[in-house]
């Protein structure tokens, strides 16, 4: 976030707006620490029940869909690193975004209605009830029901096996967290069925 707050005011254009949304059932009180400690200004959101990811149908975080002055995406579905990371980051994604920014529709970036429809992931009749009983699942653990909130959170992971949002945001409730061997376990096992938890670039480094 720090990397994107610099960008922001680097580019300092009215019209470009980035809205940070943090899919995190723990509201406020867990994101509102991360937003402070990196001092952005740009427009933050607490997500409760990853109801963005759900609408573009997002299976990790980060991720993003660019949208222009008409309300067209023009871009969707990518990890939405600035800079190298371990779990799939790069230095590519922010160049490309500053370019879009700059250039508007003539910028190189910018990819067409097709292609965009065809990097949205399909989504399916047991992904859409899968966010249904996550949402349950949360409305259970908000009213102190935590085996009912496990019963439809568990539900919402078999009947979308792919997100992994769901599997991470259980993970933070842990003793282990999200990023101990359970997480790279699941990782590991959804790499070896040749998952993409990020839609490949098609950006090249210049």
């Amino acid at each position: 976030m720090p990397v994107w707050q610099h960008i922001y005011e680097e580019l300092n254009d009215p019209n470009f707006v980035i809205i940070s949304a943090a899919q995190d059932t723990g509201g406020e009180a867990v994101a509102g620490p991360i937003f402070d400690a990196a001092n952005a200004t740009y427009i933050q959101v607490v997500d409760v029940n990853h109801a963005i990811s759900a609408a573009f149908n997002f299976v990790n975080v980060p991720a993003a869909a660019w949208v222009d002055e008409t309300g067209k995406i023009v871009r969707i579905d990518e990890g939405t690193y600035a800079k190298t990371h371990p779990f799939g980051g790069n230095d590519i994604y922010a160049p490309a975004l500053i370019d879009w920014v700059k250039n508007g529709a003539q910028s190189e970036f910018v990819q067409t209605a097709e292609t965009v429809r065809k990097n949205i992931r399909a989504q399916s009749p047991d992904a859409l009830k899968a966010d249904t009983a996550f949402r349950l699942g949360n409305f259970f653990r908000e009213n102190g029901h935590t085996e009912k909130a496990e019963q439809y959170w568990e539900l919402a992971t078999t009947l979308n096996p792919d997100s992994v949002n769901y599997f991470r945001q259980n993970l933070t409730l842990s003793a282990e967290g999200s990023a101990g061997d359970s997480f790279m376990k699941f990782i590991t096992g959804y790499r070896s069925e040749g998952k993409n938890y990020y839609r490949p670039l098609d950006l090249e480094e210049k």
